[in-house]
């Protein structure tokens, strides 16, 4: 008896195996021709470099240093969230900018998000802003108001300040692309992964 149900628990399992398969095997045919954002175009880095797009880390990292010295570093990923929109993207970006002048000990830091905009356009909201010490990383020197609660003038001046930076649409349209490929790409290889395994014993 215990023999019989040894081989039942085995071919139940392996009927399982093969169910769980065929969904696999399915998911994975639909995200090869479904090639989502095929049609899209990248945007432009401008003076931006690539530093960081690891296969295996969900963010990117993006650097720029003008002739003056001064130092842009752009950090982005993809937000938590899912928005049903009629768009190509359905997440936000969730970037963040550095900016560092030479011979100052602080950085004034920017939280943004980048969302689409109509048909091959974006945008960014800035969220916050504060100067942040290079000489206590953990804390800041002055977080300042909540960014909503500043003056209508002064939060477009903030953003142009951004814009003036090379953080336009062209930026925003890349990282909203590379971050939904990356995720794309990431997904997909952990199906085939997943399906390796579970055919491993087939």
């Amino acid at each position: 008896m215990p023999r019989a149900t040894q081989i039942l628990r085995q071919s139940r399992k392996a009927v399982e195996d093969l169910n769980l398969l065929k969904v696999l095997r399915s998911e994975i045919s639909q995200e090869l021709s479904s090639n989502s954002f095929q049609d899209e175009q990248n945007g432009s880095l401008g003076d931006f470099v690539l530093e960081w797009n690891s296969s295996q880390s969900q963010d990117v990292v993006l650097r720029r240093k003008g002739e003056s010295g001064e130092e842009v570093a752009v950090s982005a990923l993809l937000s938590r969230e899912t928005y049903y929109t009629e768009g190509i993207f359905p997440r936000k970006v969730l970037m963040k900018v550095c900016v560092k002048k030479p011979g100052l000990s602080s950085i004034l830091q920017f939280h943004c998000g980048v969302f689409e905009k109509g048909v091959r356009r974006s945008d960014f909201n800035i969220h916050g802003a504060y100067l942040q010490s290079m000489t206590i990383p953990t804390s800041s020197v002055y977080r300042g108001p909540s960014f909503s609660t500043l003056d209508p003038q002064l939060q477009d001046e903030l953003k142009e300040y951004l814009v003036a930076r090379g953080i336009g649409e062209d930026l925003t349209n890349f990282l909203l692309l590379t971050l939904h490929k990356k995720e794309e790409c990431q997904y997909l290889d952990w199906l085939q992964k997943l399906e390796s395994f579970v055919a491993k014993d087939e």
